[in-house]
């Protein structure tokens, strides 16, 4: 894997690393010369499995407005109506600009941590099957990897099925 000084992160990248630090974890952020911007790209430009990549997939409530996160596995297409369950309504997939607005990351670098709001946040529970994930960090090529185990504390999230 890439070496990487974190003096040398961009400024997304960096927020991601503090939020990491300030949550208590030691995951590394690394800012890789291949694009990471959808799930495919990452996979190849990892070497990993498609599986192994963290899709951070936003919505927000259709009733209240809420932002809601969702960390899917990069081999899987989410059920809305299955995640609504869970949520008590409707979900409606955010546009770039609500999503820039509750984040402050661009999509197609959106990582699961480091957002300017709270979302609420949901794990697909297929993760959990890898022993190493990778994530976005901020920007379409940054990236960090974490052991699966440790996503739930890092965001707080709850981890059930998204997909039929």
């Amino acid at each position: 894997m890439i070496s990487q000084d974190t003096e040398t992160l961009s400024k997304s990248a960096q927020r991601v690393q503090d939020s990491i630090k300030s949550a208590g974890c030691e995951f590394r952020v690394l800012e890789l010369p291949g694009s990471t911007r959808t799930a495919e790209e990452s996979a190849h430009t990892i070497g990993c499995e498609l599986g192994q990549i963290v899709k951070s997939l936003i919505f927000k409530g259709k009733e209240s407005g809420k932002p809601v996160l969702l960390l899917v596995s990069g081999s899987n297409r989410v059920k809305e109506k299955i995640v609504a369950k869970h949520l008590g309504e409707k979900l409606v997939k955010a546009d770039a600009e609500f999503t820039r607005e509750v984040t402050g990351f661009a999509i197609g670098g959106i990582p699961p941590t480091g957002h300017l709001s709270k979302p609420i946040t949901y794990i697909d529970e297929d993760l959990l099957q890898y022993e190493t994930i990778w994530a976005a960090a901020g920007t379409p090529h940054a990236v960090f990897s974490l052991p699966s185990a440790k996503l739930e504390p890092l965001t707080q999230g709850t981890v059930i099925a998204v997909k039929a």
